[in-house]
């Protein structure tokens, strides 16, 4: 008799020790199941957050970009699309200091020359021409730019020389440009200008 009873003891212990497996195993699988609905299967916040932006819609766009970086999903690229949408409200502030965000993470990914230029034009708009020169020059002539952009960027390195006051170093480039872009009126007129100096 004592044998039967410990004998069923020990089935319902293994019984037991089986049940409360089984509710672990399905406890943590739901665990994980809510993780990937939570997370993964929600989207990816910069994909969501590219939407907003081409959309117009900035404020929701730097939300969807702040919750990749808090994720650490594609943080470069994140703070790329703060900062595009920072410059869109030109709070050129906020957007120098994404952009300035963007480069810091150091990503195999190289670097456009647009991130450069942006980052120059929001120096210019906050008044550090100095600054502005130093990321011109970091940007021209990078793998990937367009000739579009480097035209752009090499013009907006002889506004920043102007704004500097380094008057000789902007005739020089000045005299660069026009000879890579003879036809370019805008070229023409700050040539003139430059004379005046």
């Amino acid at each position: 008799m004592k044998k039967r009873n410990r004998r069923r003891r020990t089935k319902k212990r293994r019984a037991n020790r089986i049940a409360v497996g089984i509710l672990t195993v399905v406890f943590l699988l739901l665990c994980l199941f809510l993780y990937l609905c939570l997370t993964v299967w929600k989207g990816n916040p910069s994909e969501e957050g590219i939407e907003y932006l081409k959309n117009g819609q900035y404020e929701e766009a730097i939300e969807q970009f702040g919750q990749a970086v808090e994720k650490e999903i594609n943080v470069a690229d994140a703070y790329r699309g703060i900062g595009l949408a920072r410059w869109e409200q030109e709070d050129y502030e906020g957007a120098r200091d994404a952009f300035q965000k963007a480069l810091e993470q150091k990503t195999e990914q190289p670097f456009t020359g647009t991130i450069y230029n942006l980052l120059g034009i929001c120096e210019m708009k906050l008044n550090n021409p100095a600054s502005a020169k130093d990321y011109f020059q970091l940007g021209i002539g990078l793998k990937g730019n367009s000739a579009e952009l480097d035209r752009e960027m090499k013009y907006n390195l002889i506004v920043a020389f102007e704004q500097t006051g380094d008057w000789e170093s902007a005739k020089a480039k000045l005299a660069e440009y026009t000879a890579e872009y003879p036809n370019d009126a805008n070229a023409l007129k700050e040539q003139q200008f430059l004379e005046t100096r």
